[in-house]
């Protein structure tokens, strides 16, 4: 899989700019909350009326004060305290109510999104993961969608609290003293510029920062999956020293950002805390001329210190947005790209039944990545059903992009490809798919038993099925050695089997399918010369027996001349020769096929082992 798309940068580093386009997506996202849009709205009653019981204590402790002053502080003072404990008590109770309702909304949409996010981008095209990487999709599934857990359940809810806070505190400071308020909000501007200025270069060096961490990340993701050469070519101090040298690169950024938080945490002292001295003595000459009370000022001062503290965390909790924003693009991105049109095996219903006859006509492809470079040109050809038809050529050819095409896991650039009379546009990709089984050279197993892995070519197959397919696969033999026989694990990616096992299982995962078409690819590449043989002729009493087409893939002569009725010559993409395999065997036409026998059978290993021409 290449490496299009995101960088290993853009996936640590997720912060967008707060766009109209990026709130478009943000109100989208909101959609999933619908369905418990009644809980959500309860839940922001009681965040709402929290955040305003709790401005309501500067102006008691003020009354409080002022009591104090004018000697009434007894009357008061009963009064004051059933009101702060009946406050508290209100805090308490929408606190609870408010965690517990954001709690359920959040939990419920994050599992609606989790689910649609993977069901959907399991039915995209194969195009769409070769321009991104897995480990970048298994963030955005992750990570991402962490991000949007935050969110629900403590970002947006800091956020809502916090404009209160601002704008009603704004309102009480202008109801309590309009001049002092005047002259804190002249202050202010200078403050927060201030913040701005170094938050510009704090924001700049942790995105470096993040860079760094993503590109030492990569290292170790790379090194890790390709550990075994690492070790074959000795380059684990290589690759000790690349990591080291990255890691000093990340320490020397982190280390400059924070110069600059230590330059911003002393800026935001002075400021705020400057901002509440000048507020004070401004209050005191206030109160001096008799145009404030005691009580007001101490009111004040509590609303201005509310008000500060929150502006403080509102560059927090922006930058949270900021991530919540880019995180919330990532998805649409996914959710955007459109699908495969796949139906459930049961709802196909009376599904055409291939008779294994496909035509190409006029084909030509190119991977979407790289459109100026086709790898298959102008082809016509034509395979018969209940027949093996080889494709046989250098490695790069293009043979192995046919199985891709059979599948349909790729468009055409231009020609058509026919099943019988059908164009395989025309098909239902469930239909075809489910008529057409795949051997890759490649053999993947899944980490689960036996049993799952041959029955992942038909889900709802019984054990007699998987039994019988096991059978014609020639796999019982060492499946009934192993104790457990088809719930034995057989390891992530199958490593517990040897490769002839891999191979059978894989074979036994295909036949379990029924299909009409088998398709092929360098089957035996992998496998030793007795293994080899045993699967060759697996393969063609299966063929004989159940009248099963095959298109076969392989570079090796010597296995094609084995199972082959017909055979198809192609170089760089482009047919040179096709005929019946006895034909090409025994007078090949052209020079490259001429090349192809006598690179396959010139060489020959006499009995003692020694290579000879």
């Amino acid at each position: 899989m290449n490496g299009h798309g995101r960088t290993a940068t853009a996936e640590y580093d997720n912060k967008k700019k707060i766009t109209k386009e990026g709130l478009k997506n943000v109100l989208k996202l909101f959609a999933y909350v619908k369905p418990y849009q009644l809980e959500y709205a309860a839940g922001m009653f009681f965040l709402i009326g929290a955040s305003l019981a709790n401005l309501a204590f500067p102006k008691l402790l003020g009354d409080l004060v002022d009591a104090g002053n004018k000697g009434t502080l007894s009357t008061v003072l009963n009064r004051l305290v059933l009101l702060l404990v009946a406050i508290l008590v209100i805090q308490a109770l929408f606190s609870y109510f408010r965690a517990v309702l954001f709690a359920n909304v959040t939990e419920k949409t994050m599992a609606d999104i989790r689910r649609f996010t993977y069901n959907h981008l399991i039915k995209l095209p194969l195009s769409f993961f070769d321009k991104h990487r897995v480990g970048e999709l298994n963030s955005r599934i992750s990570s991402d969608i962490s991000m949007l857990h935050e969110t629900f359940t403590t970002t947006l809810a800091d956020f809502i609290r916090q404009m209160v806070v601002i704008f009603g505190g704004i309102g009480l400071l202008i109801y309590t003293s309009p001049q002092l308020t005047v002259f804190m909000l002249a202050i202010l501007p200078v403050v927060i510029l201030s913040i701005r200025f170094f938050g510009r270069f704090i924001r700049n060096l942790s995105r470096l920062a993040q860079k760094k961490t993503a590109e030492s990340n990569t290292i170790v993701e790379e090194t890790l999956q390709g550990i075994r050469s690492v070790k074959s070519y000795t380059n684990e101090f290589f690759e000790m020293k690349r990591y080291s040298n990255k890691i000093d690169e990340v320490a020397a950024a982190g280390m400059k950002a924070g110069i600059y938080r230590g330059l911003f945490s002393s800026t935001l002292i002075i400021g705020l805390f400057g901002t509440l001295v000048a507020v004070i003595w401004r209050g005191a000459l206030l109160l001096a001329n008799g145009q404030m009370e005691t009580g007001e000022l101490f009111s004040f001062v509590i609303y201005s210190g509310y008000i500060g503290g929150t502006i403080g965390g509102v560059a927090a909790v922006v930058t949270r947005m900021q991530k919540f924003i880019g995180a919330t693009e990532d998805l649409f991105e996914i959710f955007e790209s459109e699908q495969e049109k796949l139906s459930e095996l049961p709802a196909v219903g009376n599904k055409i039944l291939l008779s294994g006859r496909i035509n190409f006509k006029n084909l030509t492809f190119a991977y979407p990545a790289r459109p100026g470079s086709p790898v298959l040109k102008n082809i016509n050809l034509e395979i018969e059903p209940s027949k093996v038809l080889a494709l046989v050529g250098k490695s790069g050819a293009g043979k192995s992009t046919f199985a891709t095409l059979l599948l349909h896991l790729y468009e055409p650039t231009s020609g058509d490809i026919i099943f019988d009379d059908n164009l395989i546009t025309d098909l239902n990709l469930t239909t075809l798919r489910s008529q057409i089984a795949l051997v890759p050279q490649d053999i993947f197993l899944f980490g689960g038993t036996i049993r799952e892995n041959i029955s992942y070519g038909k889900q709802n197959a019984s054990d007699e099925e998987i039994l019988d397919a096991a059978r014609k696969a020639n796999a019982l033999e060492f499946i009934d050695r192993f104790k457990e026989r088809l719930d034995t694990v057989v390891g992530e990616r199958g490593t517990q089997l040897s490769g002839g096992q891999r191979q059978r299982i894989c074979i036994a995962r295909a036949l379990v399918l029924r299909p009409r078409l088998i398709v092929l690819d360098e089957p035996t590449s992998a496998l030793d010369m007795s293994v080899q043989a045993q699967i060759v002729e697996l393969l063609r009493a299966l063929q004989v027996s159940h009248k099963l087409s095959y298109i076969f893939i392989s570079h090796d002569l010597k296995v094609v001349r084995a199972l082959a009725h017909d055979i198809i010559v192609i170089r760089q993409g482009e047919v040179v020769e096709a005929g019946s395999a006895d034909t090409i065997f025994d007078n090949p036409q052209e020079a490259y096929t001429q090349a192809l026998m006598k690179a396959a059978f010139e060489i020959e290993a006499d009995e003692s082992g020694v290579v000879a021409n």
